[in-house]
């Protein structure tokens, strides 16, 4: 039985660590692989991106496994989240070995961030090691293949779109072949995941199966979008943020190629994309349970797969988010605007 979420490839759990309230409005979400680690790449396409780690990913560096991948509010201050990680995977050994000693590992965790800084009421209340931490115990104790909670939670808690809300959000399929391809997208984009003359979202346009909007609701609802979008305050600085994962056997060279084509994934869900604003980061696992078929062309499904999933997650991000208003600001979801449109 699938859940139509990353976990549902074999062996990675998701935590969310959520900090709302007294000026909070921001969060962590980890995603852990399996023991053993899997392989992991990245592709970055925003002008403004902040990560960590990502270098160790080079199919032409020695990395050749993570443990954990974090993806974090907070900007790059966020970033002190994926420490958190880092000293739990350490206590359970998990990590690339540097020494004799079995516990003489050095965890290796790519991460990036989102910005969403200030949005709570209080620039200073950004996710911490402790934070991070919370997210990997989150996902430990999590059952295998559990559902993700979608929406205003962990890195996805402070995410806007535009002028509207944005968060968490998670599908997967499996082919024909039996892989399962899955994603998980953080949508906080500068960009709008609306078509402008009838207030569709974009990705569900592209799955051809859309009720538009009434105009008169249509026309409601850009004029709620422009006022909260002049008393919101700084000018947006976003990012979207993605893991694609899948079970195939995959090498680093084919988890890059992976993580690159799942870029379409934003590109089809919102737009403009990719800005200097934004640092759209998206991060590859492959946890090598199912082999791929001997034709170098097989990978095409899985590549394919890759952005249909992360445009379906920035869809299931913006229906699942729910209006947010702070002493920071006023974010209406998709839901409050449009109904069940």
């Amino acid at each position: 039985m699938t859940v139509d979420a990353l976990t549902d490839v074999a062996g990675v759990r998701v935590g969310h660590a959520t900090r709302t309230g007294d000026g909070w409005l921001t969060g962590t979400t980890v995603v852990l692989a399996p023991e053993g680690g899997a392989v992991a790449a990245v592709d970055v396409r925003g002008g403004g991106p902040g990560t960590k780690e990502t270098d160790a990913l080079d199919p032409r560096n020695v990395v050749q496994r993570v443990d954990a991948i974090v993806l974090t509010g907070g900007s790059a201050y966020g970033l002190d989240a994926a420490s958190g990680v880092m000293a739990w995977l350490e206590e359970r050994g998990r990590g690339v070995p540097v020494g004799p000693d079995p516990a003489h590992v050095v965890p290796v965790v790519p991460a990036a961030c989102v910005f969403d800084l200030g949005r709570g009421g209080d620039f200073r209340a950004r996710p911490d090691a402790a934070t991070g931490r919370a997210a990997v115990e989150a996902a430990a104790a999590s059952a295998p293949g559990t559902r993700v909670p979608q929406g205003c939670v962990g890195a996805g808690t402070g995410a806007a779109v535009g002028a509207m809300k944005g968060g968490v959000g998670t599908a997967s399929v499996v082919l024909d072949a039996g892989i399962t391809v899955a994603a998980l997208v953080v949508a906080n984009a500068v960009g709008s995941v609306l078509e402008p003359g009838t207030g569709a979202l974009y990705g569900e346009l592209l799955q051809g199966r859309v009720e538009h909007p009434s105009a008169p609701l249509h026309d409601a609802a850009r004029r709620r979008l422009a006022q909260c979008a002049a008393r919101n305050a700084p000018a947006p600085l976003n990012t979207t943020l993605a893991v694609v994962a899948t079970d195939a056997d995959l090498t680093k060279a084919q988890a890059q190629k992976l993580a690159g084509t799942a870029h379409d994934g934003i590109a089809r869900a919102v737009r403009p994309v990719h800005l200097l604003h934004d640092g759209d980061t998206v991060f590859a696992l492959a946890t090598g349970a199912r082999p791929l078929a001997p034709d170098p062309l097989a990978l095409n499904d899985v590549l394919a797969a890759g952005a249909d999933m992360v445009t379906r997650a920035i869809v299931r991000a913006v229906r699942a988010a729910r209006t947010v208003e702070t002493a920071g600001g006023t974010w209406p979801s998709y839901g409050e605007l449009y109904g069940r449109a």
